[in-house]
C-alpha cells in the first residue's frame, strides 16, 4: 500500500469514527495526532529558518531572542505592555508576540528573526487557530471571550463569552470538531463547537483546582488538564465531559510538552522547580528532574531535534534548556523580568494550532 493509498484509508477510517472538520488537513496516524512533529520533520515553509528561542518578558515588555546552539542571547526588542506568549502561525511562516495588556499583537519575521509590524488587538493572553486554518483564536481572560478572528488578517468574525472566569489555554479534538479550553479562575473547563462557535458544556474539575496548559494525548482519546492548585494533572474525557483520574506530578503544575516520539509528557512543576516526565502508556511519573539551586519552571517547549526542552523561568528571570534524555540541566540563561511562553522555532509539524507551538 503506497503512502497515498494509507493516507485515504485512515482518513477514511477516521471520518466513519464522528467525522472531522471540514477543511482540516487529514491524520498522518490514527494512532498518533503528532505524527507529523518527528525529530527534524520540518515544514518546507520553515526549512532555512535559523535556531532561535523568542522569550517574552512580561514584565520589561521585551522579547529576548536565544541561539540555541551556543546559548547566547542574539536579539532584544521592545513590543508591547505586558507580553505573555509567542504563537507560530497556522502557516508557519510568522511568529504573534501576544501583548496582553498592551491589546496588540507584534509579528516577528522567523526567517530573519527581526520584529516587523504591530496590530491592534483586544486582550490576546494567548493565541490557538482552528485544525482547518480559518480562523485565528485570541484567548481574551480578562473580557472572558474567545475571539474568533481571520487567520490572516486578525479581523473580528465573532466573539463567543464563555461561562467561566480566567479561560486561557485549550486544544482541540483530534477530529477538530470542538475544543476544550481551561479556565483558571473558577476551576473549570470548557467545550466549544469549533464550527458553530457555541459552548457546549462545562465541567468544574474537582477540589480548588486551578486549571492551565491542556493538551490532547497523542492518542486523541483523552485530554491532559495542569492543575496549578492540586499539584498535577486531570485526565479529561472530551467527548463525555467527564474527568477520567488525576495524576499527582508537582507543586503548582503548569505546561504540558510531548516528546517528539510521542511517548513521554513533560509538565512543569513552577512551584516547586521541577519537570516531570510521564509514560504516556502507563499515565505514572517515570521521573522528576529537579533544578539545581531551584526555580520556576513555566512555558517553552522542545527542540527541533527532540534533544532539548527550553522553559521559561517564570519568577526567576532565566531559562532553563534540560537534556531529554536524562532531565540534567544543559543551561540557565539569564533574560529579562517575568519571562513566560517561550518558542522554540522552527519545529517540526505541517501546521501550528497555537500557543507556543502546538503542531500537527
Amino acid at each position: 500500500m503506497n503512502m497515498f493509498v494509507a493516507l485515504l484509508f485512515l482518513s477514511a477510517a477516521f471520518m466513519q469514527s464522528g467525522g472531522a472538520l471540514d477543511g482540516m488537513p487529514p491524520i498522518l496516524d490514527a494512532h498518533d495526532v503528532y505524527a507529523a512533529d518527528r525529530p527534524g520533520n520540518l515544514s518546507p515553509a520553515v526549512r532555512g529558518f535559523p535556531d532561535r528561542v523568542y522569550v517574552p518578558n512580561s514584565v520589561r515588555n521585551t522579547v529576548d531572542v536565544i541561539d540555541p546552539h551556543t546559548f547566547k542571547i542574539v536579539d532584544h526588542f521592545k513590543v508591547g505592555r505586558q507580553p505573555q506568549h509567542v504563537t507560530p502561525a497556522y502557516d508557519l511562516k510568522t511568529l504573534w508576540v501576544l501583548n496582553d495588556l498592551g491589546d496588540s499583537v507584534t509579528r516577528i519575521d522567523p526567517a530573519t528573526g527581526r520584529k516587523l509590524d504591530t496590530i491592534k488587538v483586544k486582550d490576546p493572553y494567548n493565541l490557538y487557530f482552528t485544525p482547518d486554518g480559518r480562523y485565528a483564536i485570541v484567548v481574551a481572560e480578562r473580557t472572558h471571550r474567545l475571539d474568533f478572528r481571520d487567520a490572516q488578517t486578525m479581523k473580528l468574525v465573532e466573539s463567543v463569552l464563555v461561562p467561566c472566569r480566567g479561560v486561557d489555554h485549550m486544544d482541540f479534538s483530534g477530529s477538530g470538531l470542538y475544543l476544550i479550553a481551561s479556565c483558571e479562575f473558577s476551576g473549570e473547563v470548557v467545550k466549544v463547537d469549533v464550527s458553530t462557535r457555541k459552548v457546549l458544556g462545562t465541567l468544574t474539575l474537582p477540589g480548588k483546582a486551578m486549571p492551565q496548559d491542556v493538551r490532547l494525548d497523542p492518542d486523541g482519546s483523552v485530554f491532559y488538564v495542569a492543575d496549578m492548585m492540586g499539584g498535577g494533572i486531570f485526565v479529561v474525557d472530551g467527548q463525555a465531559l467527564k474527568v477520567i483520574t488525576f495524576l499527582p506530578t508537582g507543586k503548582g503544575t503548569h505546561g504540558l510538552y510531548f516528546s517528539r516520539d510521542s511517548k513521554w509528557l513533560f509538565a512543569s512543576n513552577r512551584g516547586e522547580g521541577s519537570v516531570s516526565r510521564i509514560d504516556l502508556r502507563t499515565r505514572t511519573v517515570a521521573a522528576k528532574w529537579t533544578i539545581p539551586g531551584g526555580g520556576s519552571p513555566d512555558m517553552g517547549g522542545v527542540s527541533a531535534d527532540g534533544k532539548v526542552l527550553w522553559l521559561s523561568g517564570r519568577y526567576h528571570a532565566e531559562v532553563y534548556a534540560f537534556d531529554t534524555a536524562d532531565g540534567h540541566l544543559l543551561a540557565r540563561i539569564p533574560v529579562g523580568r517575568g519571562p513566560h511562553g517561550l518558542c522554540v522555532y522552527p519545529q517540526p509539524g505541517r501546521y501550528s494550532i497555537g500557543h507556543t507551538g502546538n503542531m500537527r
